[in-house]
């Protein structure tokens, strides 16, 4: 197997390219539907939508750090980590990122960031103590993959418009539990559909399918970052036994803990609930077992196993 690609993949750029579509049409309709019946003008609406996804273009690697209470650290403050890092920035040909720590004992690592030019790799206080070196390694080099193949933009768009969806559906059912808007026009036409109805019905059809779209690309980058870990180190077998220390010390840790970085599972390598999840269909990563036997698949085209 050619070391050159570093996990890039047609596959995984042909499902950001549809799901961006996908779900840059799906909000269009939302948005049309809900505003006209709302009598809003589309104009206002365009200011709102492009407004906020600007805003959170340009902040999007500050709120993940701020979401995760992650620090960035300087070389002198974690030499040996900047170390691996820039290594592997040299063998993949990609700008060095910001490099961040979080303090919590949960082992676990994310990537963030708008660009290649401006992206932070991020790994825990517990993390370090429990990896070895070329585990650590293993686990950096998959974060470089989501940035190398830029998935983690669409990730963050994908879960801005998850969340206006599910905002406007507490919205929709709070306004017809107390009345809510559009009243008037249902006393003109007893027949008129209540427009808190309609709010309600789109927003809720439109987080499920958004749910769905974010989960299909989020499983499939998986797979692709643990590729291209594979292909940047030449070695699968440290990022598999870096997955099953992460995977079976999260289960150790207090649930209070847990429910701190809870947020940051859909970014996470491995997320912190990964026994709770039910169903493929509805998990943000692919199951941990299907994980190791892809890079165990990939160790055997390496030749790094019988």
């Amino acid at each position: 197997m050619k070391r050159k690609t570093y996990g890039r993949d047609f596959g995984l750029s042909l499902r950001i390219v549809l799901t961006g579509g996908l779900l840059g049409l799906l909000y269009v309709l939302f948005a049309v539907v809900l505003f006209s019946v709302l009598n809003v003008g589309l104009a206002p609406l365009l200011v709102i939508v492009i407004g906020l996804a600007v805003l959170q273009y340009w902040t999007s690697d500050k709120l993940a750090l701020a979401a995760a209470g992650a620090k960035i650290v300087s070389p002198e403050e974690a030499p040996e980590l900047h170390a691996m890092v820039e290594r592997l920035c040299a063998l993949a040909d990609l700008p060095k990122p910001r490099v961040a720590i979080v303090d919590t004992d949960v082992p676990n690592a994310f990537a963030t960031g708008r660009n290649q030019k401006h992206a932070v790799v991020a790994v825990t206080r517990g993390l370090l103590q429990r990896l070895e070196p070329r585990e650590i390694e293993a686990v950096l080099a998959h974060e470089l993959s989501h940035i190398a193949n830029r998935d983690v933009l669409i990730m963050t768009v994908a879960s801005f418009f998850a969340m206006l969806a599910a905002l406007l559906t507490r919205f929709g059912l709070y306004a017809g539990l107390f009345g809510g808007f559009g009243g008037g026009n249902n006393r003109d036409n007893n027949n008129q559909v209540p427009v808190w109805l309609i709010v309600f019905v789109v927003s809720v059809v439109t987080y499920a399918l958004s749910y769905i779209l974010i989960r299909t690309i989020s499983r499939y980058r998986e797979y692709a970052a643990d590729r291209g870990s594979a292909l940047m180190t030449g070695a699968p077998e440290y990022l598999m036994s870096a997955l099953q220390k992460i995977a079976s010390d999260i289960v150790r840790i207090p649930q209070r803990d847990l429910r701190e970085v809870a947020g940051m599972n859909a970014f996470f390598i491995v997320p912190t609930n990964w026994r709770q999840q039910v169903g493929e269909l509805f998990m943000d990563h692919p199951p941990l077992e299907k994980r190791l036997a892809a890079l165990e698949q990939i160790a055997r085209e390496m030749g790094r196993v019988g």
